[in-house]
């Protein structure tokens, strides 16, 4: 855990065992995790060059920890102040990136990464550097990195940065889908459905965007578009398909299990969310572990309770009294 600070690990054990006990030469600390003196001696010397321990004063040879409110404090002020002079470096690599953007060939704006390996890293880095918005499509199947396992849109979301995406809707048909975008629904993103998707996309702060090499699937491969026309084409795609998507609604606030009476039940919720998005009865039933007679059977008491005879009228009723 403090390697972000510069420990080793086993300077950090050192640290740990060392905190634990009033002092301890390089024998005993041996001793304590089950390594060689001359690796535990190693680790005190590093401890003590970087404020983390100091000689004790009962013997030249032994160790106490320094108090970490104050040495690991300190290590972390250090590591604050390198961060902040890394950032004002990038933000101006980054002005002087912008201005050659006008003097870039087609050869500048897009570049090619190849390899499962690199796009997997390049979709990571761009999510971790996105500061305002993420745009995405997400298709049916599975290129490189399933959404399920995609841990940095999670971190990006925890830190305020907004999530628009668009998806297949057959998408829904692989196990796990739908928990995966219930769980983004949770987290505050934007999801809507549409019947199919030209192309993967991911758009980072409208300022970069990663698309498939190729369309098929003879390689595995992406661009990355810098600012250009050709991002401005992809921007204008999005929010076209955007504006054409069915929003994915999948649950109520406040709303337990049982029988509807002014609001909804969460899993009657989640029926009327997938039936919005497009989904049929057999699909609704797999993503929920329901069978398709009981799906049919709620909705069915759902248009009894509105006194609706089609599933058009049910759906006027439910966004008129809130269900949806």
């Amino acid at each position: 855990m403090l390697d972000v600070l510069g420990l080793a690990d086993a300077e950090e054990l050192a640290y740990r065992a060392l905190v634990e006990v009033p002092s301890a030469d390089a024998a005993e600390l041996a001793e304590r995790l089950g390594c060689q003196q001359i690796e535990a001696a190693r680790s005190l010397a590093a401890l003590e060059t970087l404020g983390l321990a100091a000689r004790s004063s009962g013997g030249t040879d032994r160790y106490v920890a320094s108090p970490p409110s104050v040495a690991l404090a300190a290590l972390a002020v250090q590591r604050e102040e390198e961060l902040r002079r890394a950032q004002r470096e990038i933000e101006a690599l980054t002005e002087i990136y912008r201005g050659t953007d006008t003097d870039r060939s087609i050869s500048d704006v897009v570049d090619v990464v190849r390899g499962a390996k690199a796009v997997a890293q390049r979709f990571a880095q761009l999510q971790m550097a996105a500061r305002d918005e993420v745009l995405g499509f997400v298709k049916a199947a599975v290129a490189v990195v399933p959404p399920e396992e995609n841990t940095e849109e999670d971190a990006a979301v925890t830190r305020g940065v907004r999530y628009r995406v668009v998806i297949e809707r057959s998408s829904f048909e692989r196990p796990g889908f739908f928990a995966a975008a219930a769980d983004s629904l949770e987290k505050g993103e934007e999801v809507r459905v549409v019947p199919e998707l030209p192309i993967r996309l991911l758009i980072v702060d409208r300022r970069i965007a990663l698309v498939p090499l190729l369309s098929g699937s003879a390689g595995i491969g992406a661009l990355i578009v810098h600012r250009s026309g050709m991002l401005d084409a992809l921007l204008a795609l999005f929010d076209q398909v955007w504006r054409n998507g069915l929003p994915l609604v999948l649950g109520t606030d406040g709303m337990v299990e049982g029988p509807p009476s002014d609001g909804l039940s969460e899993l009657d919720s989640r029926i009327l969310g997938l039936l919005l998005a497009g989904l049929t009865d057999q699909a609704v039933a797999n993503q929920l572990g329901l069978s398709m007679r009981t799906v049919q059977r709620r909705v069915r008491a759902l248009m009894d309770i509105v006194a609706a005879d089609t599933r058009l009228q049910l759906g006027f009723h439910a966004a008129r009294r809130g269900w949806i």
